[in-house]
Parts: C-alpha cells; structure tokens; sequence
C-alpha cells in the first residue's frame, strides 16, 4: 500500500479520532461540566505518561523501526527476537522509573500542595497511565516497521478516544465521580495496548524468540550505541515539549493549565495530517535508507513539506476565523477564551512544524542519526528556560512564546543539516505560492464574512476559505499529490 493511500486511510481515521476528542474536550469544558483543575490534571496524566515513557523505553523504539529491515531480510518471523528485547528493555526502564517516582513523591508533595493539590492525591495513578502508554508505543513502534500503521493508528486517535467518551459521559451524567473517573482513566493506554497484541496475534505477527539471533549478534554494539543517543535524544525532546504543565501547574495551578490545554488541543489540529503519515513514511524511509534510494528520500522530503504546509494553513484558516464566535455558541466555559492569543501563538509553531516536512524522520533513519541528540540539546538548552522565565513572568502565553522560539530554532537546525550533509532542501517557489494563498484566502473571508454571527457565520467562513484553498491549490499545481487525488476522483466517476 502507498504512503499516500495509507496516508489518506490513517488521516481519515485520525480525523475521526480528533472528531471525537473534540466532542471529549466540549465534555471537559462546557458549563456545568469538569472544573478546569479537573481538566487540568488530564493534561498532566499524558505529559507525565509521555516523560516516564521517554525514560523507560530506554531508546528501543527508534531501534525497532531503523533495524527492522535487517531482522526481516534475514530471518524468519518466528526467529525475529527484535520485539522481544524492546519490550524487555521497556520493561527493565519502567521499574526503575517506578523506584525512582517512589523516591521522588515528598518532593512532588512539596512542590504542588498548595497550588495544585489534584496532582498529589493523584500522583500514583500516573504510573499504570505511564506503564500502558509505554508499552504501547513499543508495540506501536513495531507496527510501524512492519507497515501496519493502520491498526495502531486508529487505536490510539479513535478507539482511544472513544473509550475516554464513555468514561467522560459517565462523569457527567453522575453515574460516577470524579474519583472513579482518574481510576478508570489510567488503564486507557492499557486497554489498547492489549488489544493491539491480539491484532497482531490475529494477523500472525506477533512473536516473541528469547534465542538470541545472528542479525542482534551482529549488530548489537551498533544497536546499543545508538540507542543510548536516543535515549538521551528522546528524554531531552520529551521534557521539552511537556514541561509547559508542570511549571504552569507550580507557578499558577491547574485552572491555568485546564485553560492552556484547551488552546494546545485546538492547536495540535493542525498536526493531525502530520501524525497520519509519520508512522507512514518511517517504514518507507527506513528501507530507502537501507538501499541508498535517495531520490525517493528526497521525494518524501519535499512532498512532506509541501503537503503538510498546505494542509496546516487549511485547519489553521479555518479554525482562527471561527474559534470566538464557535465557543460562544455552545456555551463553553467564558474563562476558557483567555487561552485564544495562546492558541494563535501556538498554531504558528505548528505549522513551522509541518511545513518544514518530516525532517526528523528522515534524520532519525539515517546514519546520521545521531544528530538528533545534538538538535534535542539545542532544543533542550532554549526551552527549558525559556518556558521557566516567560511562563513565571507572563503566564501561559510565555509558553506558547518559549514554543514557538524553540520549535523555529529547532526546525532550522535540523533544516540546516539535511542542506548541508545531504544537499536536500524541501523548499521552492511553491512554498511561497502556498503562503501567499493561504494569507489571501483568510483575509478575504474576515473581511467579507466577519460580521455574519451565528453557525451561518461559521459555515460560511468555513465554506469559502476551504474553497479558495482547495481551488487555488489545484490551479497553482502546489503538489502533485493533489492532482493524482483530483485524477482517481474523476476516475472512480465516471466508472
């Protein structure tokens, strides 16, 4: 299957998924629902769970996906024991990530008493949170290498969040309490990571070979040394891109983080057609790499940073012309709008993101890789104070500031190495097009269209960006993805 099909499939199921998180997320902050410290801690439940995966994983994932390759050219599936240290090294990194949140809790106590009490009472119901999101993403890391991306996709971004709706309603029809609701809400990676290994069992590839095989001999002093770099890698990326909740929940509390969270949500929309073809295209990069198929590295590059350029500015124009007058209109919680100039600031950083391609991917399946350690320093040595002393003067939006600052340098060094190591640039003159579009269409629809109130205001907004965007994109030929897209439409038409 393509990249674009299974893109298309995996995007398709993502949207979805975000369609109901996005009903979740009314549930969490409509009157009369949540509280925003109650809303506040979820956040805190996935950025703790994301940083004690970064340690416990112990570097295996990225492991998985650059050396699967190897393991599948050269042995059978039975004999593939790949799998089986991965989910044993997690293992190990989840023990001692529990010895050492044991030893740390008097200081978590400490620490968040008095301005976020919600994360003491619920400190160890983190860890299960952690443990299933941990093993998790091993076995998802391994869906990836095999291409099937499909099934861990709709996991995490739909049955996920479907699961999350049952317990929210639950909540806010008082058949529980709050109490119950963390209880239940911290075996949610659990249950899809179970499920993902009978799937994989139903399909014949999960195996677990505790032999230690000729490929692992071969190349394990290479597998071990990069996965101590991306071990170091990944921990520094992690706290960087969660340590927002953590210093806003000690200098302000969990009301500020219920309201940044909402506003990160709504700006992580804009990443959902780059989170559909990562898994994708790692595969894909993967064996390019292994046979030093550059033009199709390149390819993807490009075509990445194209695609989800146009695709970022799409969901942004959309949301941002709509955002005010659509959390008025079903009676989100007034306090929540003080998160908008956040949002706006943060939405930027994502679409530097996504337009600068898939960068990182193409790094990290390399034998460059271990430049990715170095650009997780780089990032690292901007956020962490950068997100401290802006957040401590100016509140929440000093962190969207400290992101967007941070996720540009980022970008830039990483779109500096590629240049410079492996003379390829996503960039020409149809990024330019692309922008100058985008700027065109959102500044058409405010002036023509910002004072129609109400769902027809938003549908017409929502109408006519969404229709100079699509028609300008055809017209100008941005990518040929698009055109291949408009061709199998016309194709399946007329059958």
């Amino acid at each position: 299957m393509s990249i674009r099909k299974q893109s298309i499939i995996s995007s398709i199921l993502v949207y979805i998924g975000f369609f109901i998180g996005l009903i979740n997320t009314y549930f969490y902050v409509k009157n009369g629902s949540f509280t925003q410290e109650q809303f506040g801690l979820t956040k805190i439940f996935f950025d703790f769970g994301q940083n004690m995966y970064a340690f416990a994983s112990l570097g295996v994932i990225p492991i998985i996906y650059k050396f699967y390759p190897y393991y599948k050219d050269n042995l059978e599936d039975k004999k593939n024991d790949l799998l089986t240290w991965a989910m044993l090294a997690s293992l190990i990194g989840f023990i001692i990530v529990l010895i050492v949140g044991w030893y740390f809790e008097p200081i978590i106590v400490r620490k968040y008493t008095r301005t976020s009490p919600l994360i003491v009472y619920y400190y160890r119901w983190l860890f299960p949170f952690a443990m299933g999101m941990l093993f998790f993403s091993v076995i998802e890391g391994f869906c990836w290498a095999i291409q099937k991306t499909i099934a861990s996709n709709f996991l995490k971004e739909t049955v996920m969040r479907f699961i999350t709706s049952v317990f929210i309603l639950l909540f806010y029809f008082k058949v529980i309490n709050f109490n119950t609701f963390i209880h239940l809400f911290a075996f949610l990676y659990i249950i899809i990571f179970i499920i993902l290994l009978f799937y994989l069992k139903s399909i014949n590839q999960l195996h677990f070979s505790f032999t230690i095989s000729r490929v692992t001999k071969k190349f394990k002093k290479k597998m071990f040394g990069m996965q101590t770099l991306i071990f170091s890698g990944t921990v520094i990326v992690s706290i960087a891109a969660t340590i927002d909740s953590f210093v806003i929940a000690g200098f302000q509390n969990l009301a500020a983080v219920g309201v940044f969270t909402l506003a990160q949500y709504v700006a992580n929309l804009i990443q959902v057609p780059q989170r559909s073809i990562q898994p994708v295209a790692t595969g894909v990069l993967s064996r390019a790499w292994k046979d030093k198929n550059m033009a199709e590295i390149f390819r993807i590059y490009q075509r990445s940073s194209i695609n989800l350029l146009i695709l970022s500015l799409f969901i942004f124009g959309n949301v941002w012309l709509n955002i005010k007058q659509g959390m008025q209109l079903v009676s989100v919680q007034s306090n929540y709008e003080a998160g908008l100039n956040t949002l706006l600031v943060l939405a930027f950083a994502r679409i530097i993101d996504a337009g600068t391609g898939l960068n990182s991917f193409v790094i990290n399946t390399s034998t460059r890789w271990r430049f990715d350690f170095v650009s997780g320093i780089i990032l690292l040595a901007f956020r962490l104070p950068l997100t401290w002393f802006l957040i401590k003067n100016y509140g929440i939006i000093g962190s969207a500031f400290a992101d967007l600052f941070a996720v540009s340098i980022y970008n830039f060094v990483r779109y500096e190495f590629l240049r410079r190591t492996f003379n390829m640039q996503p960039f020409n003159v149809k990024t330019v097009y692309t922008l100058l579009l985008a700027f065109s269409a959102y500044f058409i629809c405010f002036f023509l269209l910002n004072n129609v109130s109400g769902w027809i205001g938003i549908f017409a907004r929502s109408i006519l960006f969404s229709g100079l965007i699509i028609g300008g994109t055809l017209y100008l030929k941005l990518t040929p993805d698009a055109l291949q897209l408009l061709d199998n439409v016309k194709k399946r038409l007329k059958k």
